[in-house]
């Protein structure tokens, strides 16, 4: 999308809404831009223009998108309820309630400021998504607004210019590739460029002006030949050429380490053809005219991307030995490919089935967001799985009926059995991947066919795959699982961290929990009983430190009685080296290994004061004292002693065939690693799936590795994994 320097006018938006929208649009628009120039009547913009230009240039842009009356006239009107006197129920009487919508919808997106921590900018985050929940149009005009804010952001001072060229980049860049706008992604990241890194944007602008003439006459006669072998084949083809942008070329140089006289594809053929037969046909054509460059073939017309993004796209070597992108598409393609979502506005009219269909896929990404966000109380994490699950690349994988699969780049087989079914997923216990066996760790790669192999006797998911899954839908069904299966475990354990979290802040349960505190939190956060808060906390869902947190100041505020003392540690004969583990800072203190993980040297450790029984020590990621860790509740800092060699106990599910003389060469392989055996059980399902527990006595975390990867030698193996309890 260019920028456009001309003076832009009602009478000239008008004129551009002619080309798809009726009299009686055309009408309301104009009716709604003298409302809104009323209502800012006086106001100025820091470039001393007068304020109107801005919700005029939002409503060009919207009409570049050729996006419905509706949305161009919510452009027009969305600062005023904002920034003049005008009420909500003004813009409803004046202009109905789909325009009020969206101009209540985009209003509540300028009172986000995303000027704070990254704790708060996640939260404002979430809230805008809930604000588009009704209508993704408030986006995109949102996506228009930020554009023009973007294009005058040089009357702003160096820090708001360099503050909200990050939030664009990190932000609204994404989200409007997403939505399949490339043409205001392309000129959003150009603009954040030019303020975040101007040194690098303004070299790559002035290398490019030199080179432009040359490249043009180069690409030039490429098209000519293109056309006229085209032509001979009969096949109705627009090409043409086109630069590559600023930032794009800046991420190559960044990512690939080249200069800029070392990136020869600055410019790109486009060839627009009527049918998809067509385009398989151009793509003969550019074949056999140029050598194909291995590996850079991609079809995205069999395989569209997650914003419904269709092209061939092939790199070959051109005339003077150079590569050459040429990318090829349908007219239809075309339009999705430069407005995306938007452009099922300009296909709307004709009531078709397929493109209501269309539409319904292209946001399907956004309703998975707003169905999994409502499992991330913290903000900080929903943020994470935000940019994992909506801006990071995209792997396609198969099913072994040959569906495809669409993943975010680093995703594992768990990932892949949440996103066929949640039954696979909690009954997944391994994975082959185009035939062979694969850890559940393996990262997926496109094209690979993958096949789970599920147990109804599985004992369900591990709290380990939280730390290796890539989507938040798997993390959300995981935590779903421990949440449903194990509620009552939840709730007690939920309560012991609330009440350990209470004494770590020097105060009693009786002090802070008090039926009418209890009400308020429990209102705070929107839970209906105190038994569903504490199952939130001990799956996890919430932190203790949130909940005492809010259950002090209700203290203070209705008593401000002062804190008890803190509790002591428990003192015993038992040396901290005789144990493997040294208390740092402390000696004499009786240590015992938690039985739930089992940690052994080379495990990140915590030591936990307990009651009576001096300090408990588990691995730092065990589930049991994970929440614990977080909130700092009567933890101490412990460390492996090195001075002497000691065992440890460990605790191994192998997972494998059924077959005969299984169990005895699983024992073998353990006694060729020199490991003893403490405890064995084994069994098998009703699917031949053979389950063998193990109890070993290891010196670290290298020799338990070494134990692991020779169990997975043994044919027929599934998966190897270490178990908490």
């Amino acid at each position: 999308m260019a920028v456009e320097t001309d003076e832009k006018t009602i009478d000239g938006l008008c004129q551009k809404l002619q080309s798809y929208m009726s009299h009686e649009d055309i009408a309301a628009v104009r009716r709604a831009y003298d409302f809104a120039a009323k209502a800012h009547q006086g106001q100025t913009r820091l470039s001393g223009e007068p304020y109107i230009s801005h919700p005029l240039a939002v409503a060009y842009i919207l009409a570049d998108l050729r996006l419905d009356a509706a949305a161009i006239i919510a452009g027009l009107l969305h600062d005023v309820v904002e920034d003049t006197s005008v009420s909500d129920s003004t813009i409803v009487q004046a202009f109905g309630a789909e325009v009020a919508t969206l101009v209540d919808g985009v209003t509540k997106l300028k009172r986000i400021k995303f000027d704070s921590r990254e704790e708060q900018q996640a939260e404002n985050l979430r809230k805008m998504f809930m604000a588009m929940a009704r209508d993704i149009r408030v986006l995109i005009i949102k996506l228009a607004d930020r554009l023009h804010n973007m294009r005058t952001l040089k009357y702003q001072s160096p820090e708001t210019q360099i503050r909200k060229a990050r939030e664009t980049l990190e932000i609204f860049a994404p989200l409007a590739h997403r939505l399949g706008i490339n043409t205001i992604k392309w000129e959003l990241e150009d603009l954040s460029l030019r303020y975040l890194n101007p040194q690098q944007y303004y070299r790559i602008v002035n290398l490019m002006a030199r080179k432009r003439q040359e490249r043009e006459q180069y690409i030039e006669g490429v098209i000519d030949v293109l056309r006229e072998k085209l032509a001979e084949l009969n096949l109705k083809a627009d090409v043409s050429g086109r630069a590559k942008h600023i930032y794009s070329i800046y991420r190559k140089m960044v990512t690939q380490h080249k200069e800029f006289n070392e990136i020869y594809d600055l410019f790109a053929i486009r060839i627009i053809v009527e049918s998809i037969k067509d385009c398989y046909g151009a793509l003969g054509v550019v074949h056999t005219m140029w050598k194909p460059m291995p590996g850079r073939f991609k079809d995205y017309i069999a395989m569209p991307k997650a914003n419904m993004y269709q092209s061939l796209h092939t790199t070959v070597i051109g005339p003077n030995g150079e590569p050459l992108e040429i990318q090829i598409r349908t007219w239809e393609m075309h339009q999705t490919a430069e407005y995306g979502i938007a452009a099922h506005w300009v296909y709307k009219e004709s009531g078709s089935k397929r493109v209501e269909d269309d539409f319904a896929k292209k946001l399907a990404w956004f309703r998975e967001v707003l169905e999994w966000q409502q499992d991330f109380r913290d903000a900080q994490e929903f943020m994470e799985t935000l940019k994992i699950d909506l801006f990071s690349d995209q792997v396609f994988v198969f099913t072994p009926k040959g569906d495809v699969i669409e993943l975010p780049a680093g995703s594992v087989p768990i990932d892949f059995a949440y996103r066929i079914h949640t039954d696979i997923g909690n009954h997944c216990i391994g994975a082959k991947v185009n035939g062979k066996m694969v850890p559940l760790d393996y990262r997926l790669r496109t094209g690979d066919i993958v096949e789970i192999i599920t147990s109804k006797h599985s004992y369900g998911p591990s709290w380990d795959w939280l730390k290796i899954v890539q989507t938040s839908q798997a993390k959300s069904k995981i935590r779903q699982w421990f949440k449903r299966e194990k509620r009552e475990e939840n709730v007690a354990r939920g309560k012991e961290l609330v009440e350990r979290e209470v004494a770590r802040q020097k105060f009693e349960p009786k002090q802070l929990m008090t039926p009418q505190a209890m009400s308020e939190v429990l209102q705070k956060f929107n839970f209906a009983r105190e038994e569903d808060l504490f199952a939130a906390v001990g799956y996890g869902g919430l932190g203790p430190s949130q909940v005492v947190t809010r259950l002090v100041e209700i203290f203070r505020r209705n008593q401000g009685e002062k804190p008890p003392e803190t509790v002591t540690i428990q003192k015993g004969t038992a040396k901290p080296a005789e144990m493997g583990v040294r208390v740092r800072g402390v000696d004499n203190i009786l240590i015992r290994f938690a039985r739930c993980c089992h940690p052994v040297p080379g495990d990140e450790i915590v030591g936990f004061v307990t009651r009576g029984r001096g300090v408990s020590v588990h691995r730092r990621d065990c589930p049991n004292v994970e929440a614990m860790v977080d909130s700092g509740a009567r933890t101490l800092e412990v460390e492996w002693a090195t001075d002497k060699d000691w065992s440890y106990n460990a605790e191994i599910e192998v997972t494998a065939m059924d077959r005969h003389g299984l169990v005895n060469e699983v024992l073998n392989a353990v006694a060729e690693t020199k490991t003893d055996i403490t405890a064995v059980s084994a069994r098998a399902d009703a699917k031949k799936i053979a389950h063998i527990h193990m109890s070993i006595r290891i010196r670290n975390l290298d020799h338990l590795r070494t134990v692991v990867e020779r169990l997975k030698r043994i044919k027929d193996i599934y998966s190897v994994r270490r178990m908490i309890q």
